[in-house]
């Protein structure tokens, strides 16, 4: 039982991150920007091409859904 409240507990969190997406993609894709920016910069561009490859799937899933 609890893995099954566990899993329900994420679907709704879920949910509710798609309900924030599709309200506000301007302010999520500024979000994303500005972790992308942040990760980039502690990794001292280690992963660069994936963090950047991350937030443009990110302004992509959000332009689509506008």
């Amino acid at each position: 039982m609890p893995l099954l409240r566990k899993l329900t507990a994420l679907a709704g969190t879920a949910a509710a991150a798609r309900a924030y997406v599709r309200k506000n993609p301007d302010k999520v894709n500024k979000m994303a920007a500005k972790a992308g920016s942040f990760i980039d910069k502690r990794t001292k561009g280690k992963y660069h091409g994936k963090i950047d490859n991350a937030v443009h799937k990110v302004n992509d899933a959000t332009n689509k859904k506008r």
